[in-house]
């Protein structure tokens, strides 16, 4: 046998959550259901920002690229577990699979290097309020968002490709819901340590510096709310940033679950759910905790619908707040 030819895979066999026979159908329901709100509630987030004047400021801009980003990891996530919940046993070729890691892996970077962005906004509309519009502009969020995206995409495929040039031999089984890195490493006969260690570098620069940022940033906040000297303005300062901060706490609370999950080969039942709570309840979570929480966004929605039902070609809504936003 040459060499070329060594056992390598070309279907891999998803286990997926492993329910019951019984519940597949609930299960089914239930993921459609989420998919659904997800792509309805991001979407809406995204058509709110576009139709309303008064919410094109930096904070919705940057919000309405959230969206997007969860929308993508939800399409790449659900689709293939809802073909799971119904199809067994559940298959997917190798290339499918190198695919979806990869959008699964750009989503997840620009989620951490938005959050980054939306964390530096915040510290100047509550720390610099004075120079907020004269330190970030619509060509300064325009930046960082192309920056923002062009490093999820590139930054990511450096170590997808790495990843290709690996001999896959066997076996063919993944136990998880989509194919991860860490599971995807573990059908490979090659040396993996240069993967890993670029996923590590790039880790470190995408995720773990950026993370940093956040927390640095919430330190000049808090100390900002701290100083002021009413309690009706210090719960006005908070309110502008409580969402983001929901936010940043659930997706980097799940995340570094999952990577300091102890021993990966006795625990993965934990690792799947866990996983679950960052690639399918916060994409869902996200639109309704800031729609929840800014009163901005309510006031849209219900303007918009008031017009809808006056006339429904008339998509306009009024004037919105200031720049102390969420």
């Amino acid at each position: 046998m040459h060499q070329a030819n060594v056992t390598t895979i070309t279907t891999i066999y998803l286990l997926g959550l492993q329910i019951p026979q019984s519940v597949t159908f609930l299960v089914f329901f239930l993921l459609f259901t989420v998919y659904f709100m997800t792509i309805c509630g991001n979407l809406l987030i995204i058509v709110l920002v576009s139709h309303s004047k008064n919410l094109h400021s930096p904070m919705y801009f940057f919000l309405t690229h959230l969206s997007l980003s969860d929308i993508l990891m939800a399409t790449d996530i659900l689709p293939s577990m809802l073909h799971a919940a119904m199809v067994k046993p559940n298959k997917i070729s190798f290339t499918d699979c190198i695919t979806q890691f990869y959008f699964f892996d750009v989503s997840e970077t620009s989620e951490c290097l938005l959050l980054t962005v939306m964390s530096y906004d915040r510290y100047l509309a509550i720390c610099k309020p004075l120079h907020y519009h004269s330190l970030i502009n619509t060509q300064l969020c325009l930046k960082m968002v192309i920056v923002t995206w062009i490093l999820s995409f590139s930054v990511v495929l450096i170590h997808t490709l790495t990843i290709t040039k690996l001999q896959f031999c066997g076996p063919d089984i993944i136990d998880h819901f989509f194919c991860d890195l860490a599971p995807l490493l573990e059908l490979s006969c090659s040396d993996t340590s240069l993967v890993q260690l670029e996923v590590t570098c790039l880790s470190a620069l995408l995720v773990v510096i950026p993370f940093l940022i956040i927390i640095i940033s919430y330190v000049y906040i808090i100390a900002a709310i701290l100083q002021i000297p009413s309690i009706t303005g210090r719960q006005k300062a908070f309110s502008t940033c409580s969402s983001h901060l929901a936010v940043v706490s659930m997706y980097y609370g799940t995340l570094v679950c999952v990577y300091l999950v102890p021993d990966r080969r006795y625990s993965w039942k934990i690792s799947k759910v866990l996983s679950l709570l960052y690639t399918v309840v916060t994409p869902l979570m996200n639109p309704i905790i800031y729609s929840l929480r800014n009163k901005e966004l309510k006031k849209a929605v219900h303007k918009i619908l008031n017009k809808l039902h006056d006339a429904p070609q008339c998509l306009g809504v009024g004037k919105l707040g200031d720049i102390l936003y969420i």
